[in-house]
């Protein structure tokens, strides 16, 4: 199946039409500032978009209408309330900084979020029942430690470097990653409870080259100059291939049974 995509001339990158092979075009209009007033299906739903300062009314072809109303001004503007088409409405409140703080479902149950004031990181979520996951995180903003509304923990712990080394389940099961460069984020291995070991080999620019399971199959991947994947082989001989233009997109994939599909770009 192949899907086309047409562009303004005028405005770079801006998509003004798609399509699937065999489906009509949906079309896109825009107003002066750039934004989708129109989406045109001649052959479903189309859908009219009306800014107001603070709030947009999305209207569909059989009149159904969801009004997004929103509080804030240019990269801190969020949506703090949604009118569905049904009547019912949902809501979200963010701090002064833009950070979510609740949100509230339709019958009026309310989540809520506790970021840390410095780093934004979620340390506490509360359920509307009352029930609260609480998160814990080191100096470098990593995170430590979850433990869930039942009571069960997750853990993590990283060496000097930062890099993950443990991972112990709720049920205490410890995964344990090793390394074998300094240098390096990625792990050489992976240990689970059991005892049974995954291997991974990477290349200087942290491609992955092969990955081996715990039972010894091997699967190989291969890469271009420019570092995209372009194929996978599995132990049973089995192969996938993807090829690309010049410009690094991705003009074909082929699985393991020879079907190829392509891709187009204007």
């Amino acid at each position: 199946q192949v899907r086309s995509f047409t562009y303004d001339d005028k405005y770079r990158g801006r998509m003004v039409a798609h399509r699937h092979t065999s489906r009509p075009e949906i079309r896109y209009r825009y107003d002066s500032d750039g934004r989708v007033t129109e989406q045109l299906n001649p052959a479903g739903l189309s859908y009219t978009y009306q800014y107001e300062k603070d709030h947009i009314t999305i209207t569909d072809s059989l009149d159904r209408r969801e009004v997004l109303h929103t509080q804030g001004e240019a990269g801190l503007k969020r949506v703090v309330k949604k009118e569905h088409a049904d009547g019912s409405v949902t809501q979200s409140q963010f701090d002064a900084v833009g950070r979510l703080r609740t949100q509230t479902d339709a019958a009026g149950r309310t989540t809520e979020y506790s970021p840390d004031v410095v780093t934004g990181l979620i340390t506490r979520i509360t359920t509307p029942d009352g029930r609260a996951s609480a998160f814990y995180y080191n100096h470098h903003s990593q995170l430590t430690s979850a433990t869930g509304p039942d009571g069960l923990e997750i853990r993590r712990e990283y060496d000097e470097l930062g890099r993950l080394i443990q991972e112990t389940a709720p049920d205490g099961d410890i995964t344990r990653y090793r390394y074998d460069n300094p240098h390096s984020d990625l792990p050489c291995a992976t240990e689970d409870a059991t005892g049974s070991r995954k291997t991974m080999t990477w290349s200087r620019y942290g491609q992955l080259l092969s990955f081996t399971d715990c039972s010894g199959y091997v699967t190989r991947y291969d890469h271009d100059r420019f570092g995209q994947m372009t194929a996978v082989h599995r132990e049973e001989g089995l192969s996938q291939y993807r090829a690309y233009d010049s410009r690094g997109q991705l003009i074909a994939v082929k699985d393991t049974q020879g079907h190829e599909t392509r891709y187009e770009y204007n």
